[in-house]
């Protein structure tokens, strides 16, 4: 498998291309100064290094493993299927290969340059089975301007059509226009039908008439009723339309605000024996001071200068008569026997808030006990079976990646 990447000349022209675009080096100068017979046989590390040096940079033991996955990268299909259904397992928890996601690294353009004449040609069922990949190559394409060097590839992406409101309610209004306008009309020709002829023909055209309107207004009754009934239906449906919007608001992981904390000090409660007390920096001008029961599972010792993941809107509120401005987030197993803080990556921003890919809205200033709101969120918090922090298996993310813990598939509180 390692050999297919290796001898083709075309991938590395490219792999070149790409670097020097993205390191704003001058491409020709380059080419003629090292491409040359002597190149072709040069494998991409020792050609990423030349280029490195060119730019004055020195080559990085991380972008080193990813060369190697573009050096090893399969032409048969079969095998190219597989090695991208990892690569997308790869990028279920990360924005890019390396770094933040702000912006690209050398391991992008790389591993880019390698899979790109595959996923290209792919069907669109088969784009679906790798969304993360598909997510990444539109990512790097447009973020790189790499429509001079490759071909763009094309992805379906959800269309949006926003509701007409009040288009239904101004058909409804004009019929009941027409209703009334029908009625009045009728009620102003039954006068007029008696002014020739006889009395007693007169009579009998009354009381026929009479019996007329009688039974269209009977008609009519039932009719309204008919259309109140439908109304009554629609007003029904939105009501509980709305009510269903409200519960998801209700339930929403962006109510919380959850930032990243690091502990600064922490002691045993002076007064409860299963509870610590921790003073959290999350980058405000005084620290958090928390009361949580971690002292059965955690030495305070071992917390001082832990980063954690703390909701920082709860009411704050005395434990044990100790003040307490937030809550630790912690994962624990089933039978509750071990329990730990979750632990932001390092490289993550002190205060920073943790998002969820997808969801946004701004969380509550303070959460209302009464509502049950966090009681109401906390069930669909887990870490899944590598250990990374979600809500509904979306992960907490920071700008260095996802809030993690030792515990696989734990429940977080």
């Amino acid at each position: 498998m390692a050999a297919n990447g290796s001898k083709n000349p075309t991938r590395k022209q490219l792999i070149v291309s790409i670097l020097c675009k993205h390191l704003s080096l001058d491409h020709n100068l380059l080419i003629q100064k090292d491409f040359s017979s002597n190149a072709a046989e040069k494998d991409i590390k020792t050609l990423y290094s030349d280029i490195l040096k060119s730019s004055g940079k020195s080559s990085n033991d991380e972008v080193m493993k990813w060369i190697e996955f573009a050096e090893s990268f399969p032409a048969d299909s079969k095998a190219c299927f597989d090695v991208l259904i990892k690569l997308n397992e790869e990028l279920a928890t990360k924005s890019v290969l390396l770094g933040n996601g702000l912006r690209t690294s050398e391991a992008d353009v790389i591993v880019f340059s390698a899979v790109h004449s595959f996923v290209v040609g792919l069907a669109n069922l088969d784009q679906g089975k790798m969304p993360h990949v598909m997510r990444w190559m539109d990512y790097i394409q447009s973020k790189e301007a790499l429509g001079d060097l490759f071909g763009t590839i094309s992805l379906e992406k959800p269309g949006f059509e926003p509701p007409l409101h009040g288009a239904k309610s101004a058909v409804d209004s004009n019929a009941k226009k027409t209703v009334q306008s029908t009625n009045h009309a009728e009620k102003s020709e039954a006068p007029s039908n008696l002014k020739s002829g006889d009395a007693k023909k007169g009579d009998t055209a009354l009381q026929e008439k009479k019996k007329s309107v009688e039974t269209e207004a009977v008609d009519k009754d039932k009719t309204k009723k008919a259309v109140g009934d439908k109304e009554a239906g629609q007003e029904k449906k939105k009501s509980s339309e709305t009510a269903a919007v409200d519960k998801d608001k209700e339930l929403s992981v962006s109510l919380l605000n959850i930032q990243v904390g690091l502990i600064r000090k922490s002691w045993k409660h002076p007064s409860a024996d299963s509870l610590l007390v921790e003073e959290i920096d999350v980058g405000e001008a005084k620290l958090r001071q928390v009361v949580s029961g971690l002292a059965k599972y955690c030495n305070p010792d071992d917390l001082t200068n832990r980063r954690v993941a703390l909701i920082t809107n709860v009411k704050p509120g005395k434990l044990r008569d100790v003040m307490s401005e937030g809550l630790v987030l912690c994962a624990s197993n089933e039978d509750h026997t071990n329990v730990e803080p979750l632990l932001p990556p390092e490289g993550a921003k002190i205060g920073e808030r943790i998002s969820f890919s997808g969801i946004d809205g701004k969380p509550e200033e303070v959460l209302n006990p009464k509502k049950k709101q966090l009681e109401k969120i906390t069930p669909n918090l887990f870490t899944d079976d590598k250990g990374v922090a979600t809500f509904k298996g979306i992960p907490f993310m920071t700008s260095a990646g996802p809030c993690t813990s030792s515990i696989p598939k734990a429940s977080i509180k």
